[in-house]
């Protein structure tokens, strides 16, 4: 075929020319949220450490906040990229079953231990300890939720290991030290320790009763000396910690055990770690299988009232379930506002559209209510012995994490949806929230063993169902739609609970209530007044439905990161 001559007077491309240095000028994209303080930029957060007594604790709130939202938050992406390595022997052929993190999980946790994550409510009991220390948690999830894991079993194991004097003397002034010490070495050599958990099996799963651990006497005339643990555990929590807390088959049933990673000879004991769990979220906490042969450890509580001697264990991680999950929803909201804060769509600011209006106050709104529950129950914490308050803990720690742990997935997607796409890449933080979302309403029994301890609670413990009640009454006399919702729902907690199968829609009715009773004692009228009429009033499923009436611009602002 013959070439047509080009035309001379047609310009002419020449693609061997210098490339421009930049195809084209990034613009309306909004600044990362980051390096800021976490604490001075979260006026709800603020309005409910003040409400709540915890106000002595601002100072070190504030500095725990500069940490958070800046050093802590970059070494939380570091952490999460670089994942727990685990090593089973060393060069010379020995086994040592240890895990190696990056640097900055190391950092998470020693300002966290420094900070009093894990002990200062029992350091410091006065009023509002438990709630200060709730909001440690709270910003130290928004850097890293991973990390809080073996924080959190530190911080709850107290009361278990209170039980057996002679080793609450021996290990209680490490646990409580504000040394973190990673090593792996002899818990006696150490000045700071953490402790994990090892219950769950294979075969039982949430049902621990099924459990086929077995734990003998080693000295069946002195079984306090010890006792030889033989069995397997399909999740081991933070398997680097200095001791867990096991149960275990004995004679007498189910009973609790403090099973130290090296025996009080020196020796390594004998708990060998079969790998890391491959886990699509909570990254930098290297869940483990582990199995124990002839692991020593020592009893805690009394043979055979093993779930017994852990519920108050249990009660504590729940309850930091359910202010994690407020976190995860706190940090997605502030980040949603934001990142629409600073962009603009269709020619006009993005936040500013009436639609995306809409869902960002509605995000805002739930934020709050969780959290206004989680240090709500913080408060009762700082109570002690008042019997309405202890009561209030018992009922409340179930349904605040059945109802928390499971608004905080549906939060986080619909937040990704306000940031868009770039929300779904791994250097963005709500990517990182996504994941993460699902663990706390599995871990520590699932949406179906909150409702069914629920049910069994207010089956045994009238006190706990008049404590809950007398709490939705507490917030009478302000909104006649409240008063006549909770008076029907008084009327059927009164009556027993309901069918098995109903379960769910009885205990969501309960959450939503106490979370209005919550708002409207303790929030601004605004923000009650809004969860009334739809949550209560006009509920809807999708967020993003709020009605005419709910002050849009005034949620959305209380919740805006306040940079």
């Amino acid at each position: 075929m013959t070439k047509q001559p080009l035309d001379s007077a047609q310009p002419v491309l020449d693609l061997d020319q210098a490339l421009p240095s930049q195809t084209h000028e990034v613009f309306n994209q909004p600044t990362a949220l980051s390096d800021y303080n976490a604490y001075s930029a979260h006026s709800v957060l603020q309005h409910y450490v003040a409400c709540f007594d915890g106000s002595w604790g601002e100072s070190q709130l504030t500095d725990y906040g500069a940490l958070c939202g800046g050093e802590l938050l970059h070494a939380g992406f570091a952490a999460n990229h670089y994942r727990p390595e685990f090593i089973s022997h060393d060069r010379f052929g020995h086994r040592i079953d240890q895990v190696n993190y990056h640097p900055a999980y190391h950092e998470l946790m020693r300002q966290a231990i420094k900070a009093g994550h894990h002990n200062l409510p029992w350091l410091k009991p006065q009023a509002g300890a438990h709630v200060v220390r709730a909001a440690i948690e709270y910003l130290h999830t928004m850097a890293d939720p991973g990390s809080g894991c073996p924080l959190t079993m530190t911080f709850a194991a107290v009361p278990a290991l209170q039980q057996q004097s002679e080793l609450a003397e021996q290990w209680l002034p490490r646990i409580l030290s504000e040394q973190y010490d990673p090593s792996n070495q002899p818990y006696f050599n150490k000045r700071g320790v953490t402790i994990g958990m090892a219950m769950t099996e294979k075969q039982g799963g949430s049902d621990v009763r099924a459990n086929t651990t077995v734990a003998t006497a080693i000295n069946s005339a002195a079984p306090e000396q010890g006792y030889a643990l033989n069995g397997h555990k399909w999740f081991c929590s933070a398997p680097m910690c200095d001791a867990f807390l096991v149960l275990a088959q004995t004679d007498a049933g189910l009973s609790c055990f403090l099973m130290p990673r090296w025996r009080p000879d020196g020796k390594k004991n004998g708990f060998f770690i079969q790998r890391i769990k491959d886990k699509v979220g909570n990254v930098s906490n290297a869940s483990s299988e582990v199995e124990f042969r002839n692991a020593f450890a020592w009893r805690i509580g009394a043979l055979g009232k093993g779930v017994r001697t852990i519920l108050e264990m249990v009660a504590l991680t729940r309850f930091d379930c359910m202010v994690g999950s407020s976190a995860l929803m706190g940090l997605a909201t502030q980040q949603a506002i934001h990142h629409t804060s600073g962009r603009k769509a269709f020619g006009q600011p993005l936040h500013q559209q009436p639609l995306m209006q809409n869902v960002l106050a509605d995000l805002a709104l739930e934020a709050e209510a969780g959290l206004s529950l989680a240090m709500r129950l913080a408060h009762a914490l700082d109570q002690g012995q008042n019997e309405h308050e202890q009561s209030l803990f018992r009922i409340g720690t179930a349904i605040g994490k059945y109802w928390i742990c499971k608004r905080a997935p549906q939060l986080i997607a619909e937040a990704m949806e306000c940031i868009g796409g770039v929300a779904v890449v791994k250097d963005n933080v709500l990517a990182r929230l996504y994941t993460e979302a699902p663990v706390n309403a599995i871990w520590e029994g699932s949406g179906n063993i909150q409702c069914l301890d629920v049910a069994r609670a207010f089956e045994r413990d009238q006190q706990s169902r008049e404590a809950f009640c007398s709490e939705l009454e507490r917030a009478y006399g302000q909104y006649p739609s409240y008063d006549q919702w909770c008076s029907q729902l008084i009327q059927d907690i009164r009556q027993g609970t309901p069918a098995q199968g109903q379960l769910r829609r009885f205990v969501e009715r309960m959450a939503i209530a106490w979370q209005a009773a919550t708002l409207i004692q303790f929030a601004p009228a605004n923000v009650a007044v809004a969860f009334v009429q739809n949550r209560i009033e006009q509920p809807h499923a999708m967020f993003g439905t709020l009605n005419e009436a709910s002050d849009w611009s005034r949620l959305i602002t209380r919740f805006q990161a306040q940079l």
